[in-house]
């Protein structure tokens, strides 16, 4: 059976135990193009993004509705978490994990914003005013996340988007840098370190493009005895004290892509000297 680590996490802190309804469809990329499917922890196979999003999308859909009316019979509040945007025009009519399984639920909705990334009013006004008006009517409160200083100062800020929006806004949430929460897209791995470090146990962890399951790596970064480190860089491999071949979605393309670097080649002639 195959759970996504948030919806592990999420049912620790719930202390429930994890099942496949919590995240009945699941997608791992391996392609640009392309991802594999997995419904209720069993993989479906490969599915292109046109395929994903035609006819077989919406028995999938017809699948996350059943999980979730058997998970209603079961646990009360339920709370579902979306991704990416609510106004994806392009998509809203086809999607599953936004309004419209927040419209199949009547769930109260809280649209949650990002302030440190910049361009918190533009965002929140934006998405709310591309909402048609039943999915409008579900929206209950905006929830500013990862606010930097005095929330104090941010009070003009709560007040006009309230009157551009005319939704309150009813959380702002402190940036906390002591949680470790494993994370579920592989995009942080862009603000993760790169580089070696005197005084550690290096480890050079191989940058994949497909790669599976980042989140393994992670109990090294809570360890201050170890650097783990993220790259492609043949003198990074060099200095690393040991190196790790992480798992792919995509074998054969992340192997061509480490040949053509000639990333293969410092592996072997490491591994050939002894390294671990």
């Amino acid at each position: 059976m195959k759970w996504e680590g948030a919806q592990v996490v999420q049912a620790e802190a719930c202390g429930i135990n994890p099942h496949t309804d919590m995240n009945p469809v699941l997608l791992k990329p391996t392609t640009d193009v392309g991802a594999q499917v997995i419904l209720h922890g069993r993989p479906l196979g490969n599915m292109s993004a046109r395929d994903y999003f035609g006819e077989k999308k919406e028995n999938l859909f017809q699948e996350v509705i059943t999980a979730f009316r058997r998970l209603e019979k079961r646990y009360n509040p339920i709370v579902m978490e979306g991704a990416g945007s609510i106004s994806e025009l392009n998509l809203k009519d086809r999607d599953i994990t936004n309004m419209r399984m927040a419209i199949q639920a009547n769930a109260a909705t809280y649209l949650i914003a990002d302030i440190d990334r910049g361009g918190v009013f533009g965002s929140v006004y934006g998405t709310i005013a591309l909402l048609e008006p039943e999915e409008k009517a579900l929206i209950k409160g905006i929830i500013i996340n990862k606010f930097r200083g005095d929330i104090s100062l941010f009070e003009e800020g709560k007040r006009l988007l309230e009157q551009l929006t005319g939704i309150p806004v009813v959380a702002i949430i402190p940036y906390f840098r002591d949680i470790r929460i494993e994370e579920e897209d592989s995009v942080v791995l862009d603000m993760k370190k790169n580089s070696h470090r005197e005084g550690k146990i290096n480890v050079a962890i191989i940058l994949l493009k497909r790669m599976s399951n980042f989140t393994d790596f992670d109990v090294l970064e809570k360890d201050d005895r170890f650097n783990p480190y993220y790259t492609q860089s043949v003198d990074e491999i060099d200095r690393a004290d040991i190196i790790i071949l992480p798992g792919s979605k995509n074998t054969l393309a992340d192997l061509q892509d480490l040949r053509s670097k000639g990333i293969t080649d410092t592996i072997l002639r490491n591994y050939k000297a002894g390294k671990k």
